[in-house]
């Protein structure tokens, strides 16, 4: 006996199989389709692989022991990304509409499911349109010999450099001063940059240009936005494993540590990758699967597409640790440099009495002998295992890391143009997804009339998402992107996604749902979609969300500050966020998580109401 919840008029409210070809015949001309299933690959391989896939998988692995993290990753790539990610691609190609429209067929109380995710896609698309205005003022400042970010700029007088930027780095002054010119608060909006209002401005022009006719337009952009990046990245490859250290990183990378493996850490970090890196729940593959054909093989994409992933993953980790290898020799020789430096001076030796492959040597001989004077002296711990395992995360992977990374190598500015160019292309290919994920849905909402063309609700939802991306272009503007990046896209997906694998199985039917993909594709489902469906993916999601939950309680809300004048400088400051935070915390991670229970109750009781009036009018 199945559980399957009561469902009335389910069969009224859904076309049934002959009705489908029937309708795909009708709707020839009237609704768009992919020009070729080559361009819907694309496109759905844009949106999964995005900027996360350059800088947040590699700092998981640095994180969690290197190639310790790649096991559980592929494991629940397999039982948690593919099977959620068939379910979307099946139930969007067969009931043929966006994230409202799906949910809202398969049962009217379920169109709070569709909403959050529309409500998702539109915060997600907000600062992630902010990273791609940076990635636009760094793409146009790489035009240059040599690079703005590889030297100080002199002070006003010109006697000398900016204090600023001799106490830190180049690049952390570069981004943290001339680029954002960060307050140290997030309460402190400080004012606009005016530079990067241009950027985002900029940044919501070419989204708009590329999504005005929906897949007609972004169909054609993503042969470059999704081609492009693999190609430079293949480029990147090459040139890094030229560098010095760069097999030190490639090492590190596959060279598991296999105690991380037994860390519930390691594997809860995995899965919430898994789920994000597949843009699951955001609304954006539902819809892009709703314009397939309806004998389209769902499953076969849904394999690929999760092999592409998996591979673009590691492939791009591969790249970036050639890079984080090369920097932590850069760093590790200028150690073993400046201790030499220290014991030469102390112990009035010859200059080359002591070299790089004889510091060790030479320093053990000299502790035994002075070990009174080593200890008196400044002398560094150089580690090359403890360099090439810090985390460097999200921005400060891209515009510090990479920044600093690239000023070291000959005819630095093509390698900079190069580098910005892939990560424009990979955020953009990823805002298509977001665009279409939230334009859809307000279409089946009906918020506007529906004599409205797609090109003026596309344009009003990029004038309204640049004005609200204002906010962003404080000085305060990093730490809000930041406050976006960590509760925006968190716990919103999980908890939809969650949902929609229970609509699925309990409410449409796990039965009728099989019977689909049958009549779609011509065979069946295996046992292993039917296994991890019901059970393996939604019991991984569930623990993933209770677990991150549980964890935010009990966590002091923090964030990190560029502050000068702080104890800490160069390094981040960590300060507490102010109390009125929860309430934007709610809004970005509350209103869209409890959109589903809260429209299903606003419905009940509106249903309950109707019913009553329509009584009390027949008594």
């Amino acid at each position: 006996m199945r559980l399957v919840l009561p469902n009335p008029g389910l069969d009224l409210r859904i076309p049934n199989h002959e009705d489908l070809d029937r309708m795909e015949k009708e709707e020839a001309g009237s609704r768009p389709k992919w020009d070729n299933k080559a361009q819907y690959i694309l496109t759905c391989v844009g949106f999964c692989i995005g900027l996360g896939n350059v800088w947040r998988f590699p700092y998981l692995c640095q994180s969690h022991g290197g190639g310790a993290f790649l096991i559980p990753y592929l494991i629940l790539l397999v039982l948690e990304g593919m099977p959620l990610l068939l379910l979307e691609f099946a139930i969007g190609q067969r009931l043929r509409k966006g994230s409202v429209g799906v949910w809202r067929a398969i049962n009217p109380y379920l169109t709070g499911v569709g909403i959050a995710s529309m409500l998702v896609s539109f915060l997600v698309a907000l600062y992630y349109n902010t990273l791609i205005a940076w990635i636009m003022w760094y793409l146009f400042n790489s035009f240059q010999s040599p690079l703005p970010w590889s030297q100080c700029p002199l002070n006003e007088n010109g006697t000398g450099f900016v204090a600023e930027c001799q106490l830190s780095s180049t690049v952390d002054y570069y981004f943290y001063r001339v680029t954002l010119n960060s307050s140290t608060s997030i309460s402190d909006s400080g004012g606009i940059q005016w530079p990067i209002i241009v950027c985002l401005l900029a940044a919501w022009t070419v989204v708009g240009m590329c999504c005005i006719r929906g897949i007609s337009t972004t169909g054609k952009a993503v042969y470059i936005t999704a081609i492009l990046p693999f190609i430079v990245l293949a480029i990147f490859l090459i040139r890094g494993l030229t560098l010095k250290g760069a097999l030190s990183g490639i090492e590190f990378l596959f060279i598991p540590d296999v105690d991380e493996l037994i860390k519930p850490t390691t594997w809860l970090d995995a899965g919430a990758q898994v789920f994000y890196s597949f843009g699951l729940a955001w609304g954006g593959l539902i819809s892009f699967s709703s314009y397939n054909p309806v004998h389209n093989n769902c499953v076969q994409d849904a394999v690929i597409l999760s092999a592409v992933t998996g591979f673009t993953s590691v492939y791009a980790a591969t790249v970036t640790y050639t890079i984080i290898g090369f920097r932590a020799t850069e760093k590790y020789d200028q150690c073993i440099s400046d201790n030499i430096m220290i014991l030469l001076n102390e112990f009035d030796l010859p200059e080359d009495s002591i070299t790089t492959s004889t510091y060790e040597a030479a320093f053990n001989h000299l502790n035994s002998s002075y070990p009174d004077t080593l200890l008196g002296l400044e002398i560094k711990t150089c580690d090359m295992q403890k360099l090439l395992s810090e985390g460097v995360e999200g921005t400060g992977l891209a515009f510090i890391v990479f920044t600093e990374a690239i000023t070291k190598m000959p005819g630095s500015p093509v390698w900079s143009v190069l580098f910005f160019i892939m990560l424009l292309c990979l955020g953009l290919s990823t805002l298509f997804g977001n665009i279409e994920g939230v334009v859809v849905p307000l279409k089946d909402l009906n918020v506007f009339p529906k004599t409205w063309p797609h090109e003026a609700l596309t344009g009003i939802t990029c004038v309204v998402a640049f004005i609200i991306s204002l906010l962003f272009a404080q000085h305060s503007g990093i730490y809000w992107l930041t406050l976006f990046d960590n509760f925006a896209g968190s716990v919103p997906l999980l908890t939809i996604g969650l949902f929609e694998m229970i609509a699925v199985v309990y409410i449409y039917g796990i039965d009728r749902f099989n019977e689909d993909v049958k009549f779609m594709t011509g065979r069946k489902p295996s046992i292993f979609w039917q296994v991890t469906w019901r059970f393996i993916s939604p019991l991984i999601v569930l623990v993933i969300l209770v677990f991150y939950l549980v964890t935010q309680v009990q966590e002091e809300l923090t964030y990190l500050v560029w502050d000068p004048n702080s104890e800490e400088f160069p390094s981040l400051a960590s300060v507490p966020y102010p109390s009125w935070i929860n309430i934007i915390i709610f809004i970005l991670a509350g209103v869209p998580s409890l959109a589903v229970p809260m429209y299903a109750l606003c419905r009940f009781f509106f249903v309950c109401c109707k019913k009553k009036i329509a009584t009390g009018e027949k008594n």
